[in-house]
């Protein structure tokens, strides 16, 4: 239990208040602007000057602190209270080993105070996707690629990675193919490397270590910095940023191939060129390959054919005399440049391109262990996440900390250790449904069971499948619910966080974005929101918020597009603040300016923001470089995101969830005592579902009220509810309205009776 004084105490698997109540985290990541940085601006669609990433900045990232009160007031006005703040390896220690962004660091202080005067809790992120923006992601700086012998500029030609920003056109970069960068070479190197380089690869030392305590030593040591500067700030630690995520989404890299000959079974997600290891390995040395080629369909994945990969002698290793003075470290003579390491390590032989040992990852070179993932992350993921989590502690003293595994993975099995036992311990996993995002397509006809089906739940994959909509959003929640009880049972009694989950808003090829209907996205947040709600977690941060989401480049990364704000759509009029039209108005993005929503007066402050928050009109001027993108805004699905909540619960939720569809909350209690006068259990009830006037509500005792609270200039309304010991029940019912529905097309409940007809017709074979 953390100390008095505290706002969120952790306590026997659950959230309080210094009353004791359960609070529930309703979050959402912000922002996904961390990604990319800001000196030059550079998405991912820009090559430019990409690979000077020595001399890139982060300043002002995720936006800067002068505009933190605008996004903080948006987010609290759609009900959140927790914030997984977004940050990057590279946004501190871009320049050099050892060399750190301040400027960068006394803004993200800045922005963390600004989140302070709306109460939010937060817990920072130190966010990777596929190692590094230079091996197609984001997260660590260049300069890690180099010190791993790694040459980015070749990664293209060798396809070591696949990277938008050099993709040969930009605009026809492949849905979600920047996944697969973890099955190339560079990722997949720079993971081993990482978690296992003194397993796997003894002959890399630098500075007289191995490479994998020079790369997690400078990781760790950069957060730890952060996490010290913070501290430093005094008025911030524990009142706002209340614990820290261990990482996001490690990889095991090439650790635990059993054959890297072979395609593993765990490999999923397969789309474009589909390598072995083994074959990643000869492209990254020069050689022409035929690889498969995969696409994604409606039933996952299938063979295409194959292609040959050649790169021309390209090799994805630096040259033997390549200089790499510039960032002072020392390379061991062992370690030779120009060679493979791989082969350096007698994984295979290039003077006749043999691979002599295709088992190399899979068994422990000193104990002859088998490796698998459950190996992996009992033992090189959890010694990597105690160094990082006694480092952050080392100056935030009662740290919360997040333990994110391997994505959709067993957690570590530390229950009833010391590890298990730290009162201080979130669980923190990661869900999407695979379909949806992979296809960009919201089927409301059926789905499938993946967690089941990764678990081994069923004789056959077939046997994981669900069809109608009522069954898909009832699997949704068994998947959350399974991964929920997976960390109590794994890692001990501690509160369940989904740190990420969310859909894709460019679905349909983008057809919302041409008619202003939002109605498959409506469904599919209702869903994902829906299992969150129902399966008994503790809190959810939902991915993504994005400030320069625009139609044509989404969230302006690797085609992604999950933000729930863009500049080119409407706000939902969740506020009963009177719009004030003089005072909003929308500048074109891309000159470091975004949408206005105060007057401009050189800040946003608590003082001005009851014009800031007022829903903003649209400019006629396009943002889009395609108009049609942008001739019918719409809200953006926001009825199924902005959604009623528990705040504070006196006692323990029993259950709770939102039909969007009835516009009705239901939630059951376990009160070990009456709700006192100061103290009732307290609901987020959203005007737009819920006006005041037109809204029932049932308890099963006790007595109620709304009322409209305002903080820092925001309107919330709120239920509270005093009630006795005990069950306890509370239903509200509010207004039901049609949503996102675009002239001449079926709304959201119309395709719901399409899809009941569909299934009746359906029969399985």
């Amino acid at each position: 239990m953390t100390g008095a004084g505290f706002r969120l105490i952790v306590e026997n698997g659950k959230f309080r208040d210094a009353h004791g109540r359960q609070i529930t985290l309703r979050g959402i990541n912000v922002a996904g602007d961390a990604k990319y940085p800001s000196i030059p601006d550079q998405p991912s669609h820009m090559a430019e000057n990409f690979f000077d990433g020595d001399s890139v900045r982060f300043t002002g990232r995720p936006f800067p602190k002068e505009e933190a009160h605008l996004h903080f007031s948006r987010l609290k006005r759609f009900g959140y209270n927790t914030i997984r703040y977004v940050f990057t390896w590279e946004a501190i220690e871009a320049a050099g080993p050892g060399i750190y962004d301040e400027e960068w660091i006394d803004n993200t202080i800045g922005v963390l105070r600004a989140a302070r005067d709306y109460g939010f809790y937060i817990f920072m992120d130190p966010h990777q996707d596929v190692w590094s923006r230079f091996s197609g992601g984001s997260g660590a700086p260049m300069w890690t690629l180099y010190a791993a012998g790694l040459n980015p500029q070749s990664f293209a030609a060798t396809e070591a990675a696949i990277v938008h920003n050099v993709y040969p056109e930009p605009e026809k970069f492949p849905k979600m193919i920047w996944s697969t960068n973890y099955y190339r070479l560079a990722a997949a190197t720079m993971f081993t490397f990482f978690f296992a380089g003194k397993t796997f690869a003894p002959k890399c030392i630098i500075d007289g270590m191995n490479i994998q305590d020079y790369l997690q030593g400078h990781f760790i040591r950069a957060c730890e910095h952060l996490a010290k500067r913070i501290h430093e700030a005094g008025d911030i630690e524990n009142d706002v940023v209340f614990g820290w995520e261990s990482l996001n989404e490690p990889n095991k890299g090439m650790i635990g191939y059993e054959d890297i000959s072979v395609i593993p079974k765990e490999q999923n997600l397969k789309k474009g060129t589909c390598p072995t290891i083994w074959q990643t390995i000869l492209t990254g040395s020069g050689r022409a390959v035929e690889v498969e080629t995969w696409d994604m369909g409606q039933i996952g994945p299938y063979k295409v054919g194959r292609t040959l990969v050649d790169p021309h002698g390209e090799v994805a290793w630096l040259p033997a005399d390549y200089d790499e003075s510039r960032y002072g470290y020392k390379r061991d003579p062992g370690w030779k440049l120009g060679e493979c390491i791989w082969a350096q390590h007698g994984v295979w032989d290039p003077a006749t391109d043999t691979l002599l040992k295709k088992d190399y990852f899979g068994i422990h070179p000193t104990t002859g262990e088998h490796i698998d993932y459950p190996y992996f992350t009992n033992n090189f993921f959890m010694e990597y996440f105690r160094v990082y989590r006694d480092a952050i502690r080392s100056h935030h003293k009662n740290a919360v900390i997040l333990l994110q595994g391997p994505t959709m993975e067993l957690p570590p099995k530390i229950k009833g250790t010391p590890d298990g036992d730290d009162p201080l311990l979130v669980y923190a996993p990661h869900w999407y449904d695979g379909i949806t995002l992979m296809t960009k397509k919201w089927n409301r006809y059926w789905n499938i069971d993946v967690i089941g089906v990764l678990r081994g739940k069923y004789w056959t994959p077939a046997s994981g499948l669900r069809f109608g909509e009522t069954a898909i959003r009832k699997c949704f929640a068994e998947q959350h619910a399974t991964m929920r009880q997976e960390g109590l049972d794994y890692i001990g009694n501690v509160p369940c966080v989904m740190t990420e989950f969310g859909i894709p808003y460019d679905m349909d090829d983008q057809k919302a974005y041409k008619t202003g209907d939002y109605a498959s996205q409506s469904a599919a947040m209702d869903a994902n929101h829906f299992a969150v709600e129902s399966s008994g977690l503790e809190g959810y941060t939902l991915w993504l918020y994005m400030t320069k989401n625009v139609h044509e480049r989404g969230d302006q990364w690797n085609g992604e597009d999950l933000s729930i704000f863009s500049i080119d759509d409407k706000l939902l009029p969740v506020s009963p603040i009177p719009r004030s039209p003089s005072t909003s108005s929308l500048l074109k993005p891309g000159d470091g300016s975004q949408r206005k929503e105060v007057d401009d007066d050189g800040s946003v402050t608590p003082a001005n923001l009851r014009r800031s928050i007022t829903n903003p009109s649209i400019s006629s001027e396009v943002t889009s470089r395609q108009p049609e993108l942008t001739v019918a805004p719409g809200y953006r699905a926001a009825e199924a995101y902005v959604r009623p909540a528990p705040v504070v619960t006196v006692g323990t939720i029993k259950n709770y969830f939102f039909d969007l569809k009835q516009c009705q909350f239901n939630m059951t209690i376990i009160a070990p005592k009456a709700a006192e006068t100061d103290t009732p259990t307290i609901i987020l009830l959203p005007d737009y579902h819920f006006p005041k006037d037109e809204c029932i509500v049932e308890v099963s005792s006790g007595k109620w009220e709304i009322s409209s609270d305002e903080e820092e200039s925001i309107m919330l309304q709120r239920l509270r509810w005093w009630h006795g010991k005990g069950e306890q029940v509370l239903k509200i019912t509010g207004v039901v309205k049609k949503h996102n529905i675009g002239e001449g097309e079926g709304g959201y409940y119309d395709q719901l009776s399409n899809a009941v007809d569909f299934v009746g017709s359906c029969s399985v074979m």
